[in-house]
């Protein structure tokens, strides 16, 4: 079993440094199981803003390009992934942990969870708004997306955002990867890679969209990124 923990400033922002590291750490275990966690009392509190409202539209676009490489990284790893949400897990690092097979969330109640992209303004990018619809249970979509709350951990299970909560999360959460890491490799690899095929796959008029709208979309964000961070 291979250990990754998500390490950078801001909680463990996704910055792009944040996000190579992690990217090549999941290429790097080929096919080892991975117990995914974030360093110190946070999963990660989302995208890096600060990057972010650096980028010009270029940057932004390779920035959310390499979003969409770690989600298919993650989503797609061959072997086990559990993720231990072990403090904040915030849009961009709700998203990680949702590419997990399996999310395991400490139940301390002032952690928050949840996916509030709509709330500060940010329009999701289309593979991962598949990632969520794919994710997040039917009943608790519309919830999910439109109210763009963020979730203590009991409200986050019953939400659908994380599959268990426990006072020892990260006990449970390796117990749970070393007893997925006993199923035949070839046999996971097979079954994962059924349930994963197609899903976030993009066709043209997508990744069209995402270039003439969302993009843009973004790009017109920067002044609300600027006041979010002076907050």
């Amino acid at each position: 079993m291979r250990e990754i923990v998500l390490d950078g400033s801001g909680k463990n922002a996704l910055g792009t440094a944040v996000m190579r590291s992690t990217i090549d750490a999941f290429r790097d275990a080929k096919d080892e199981p991975i117990l995914l966690s974030g360093k110190g009392d946070a999963f990660s509190a989302g995208l890096h803003l600060k990057e972010i409202s650096t980028f010009d539209d270029a940057g932004l676009a390779v920035y959310l390009e390499m979003l969409d490489e770690l989600v298919l990284t993650v989503y797609n790893h061959p072997a086990p992934v559990v993720a231990h949400v072990n403090g904040h897990a915030i849009a961009g690092g709700c998203i990680v942990a949702m590419c997990a097979d399996l999310r395991i969330s400490t139940d301390n109640p002032a952690v928050r969870i949840g996916l509030n992209e709509t709330a500060i303004g940010l329009e999701f990018p289309p593979r991962i708004m598949k990632l969520v619809k794919t994710r997040v249970p039917k009943n608790a979509l519309d919830r999910v997306v439109l109210e763009g709350g963020l979730y203590a951990p009991l409200d986050a299970l019953r939400l659908g955002l994380v599959d268990e909560v426990s006072a020892d999360a990260a006990a449970l959460a390796r117990s749970t990867c070393e007893k997925l890491a006993k199923h035949p490799a070839e046999t996971y690899r097979a079954a994962k890679r059924t349930l994963r095929a197609g899903v976030l796959d993009l066709h043209e008029l997508e990744m069209q969209s995402f270039r003439e709208v969302t993009l843009p979309l973004w790009s017109t964000r920067r002044g609300l990124l600027a006041q979010l961070l002076a907050r």
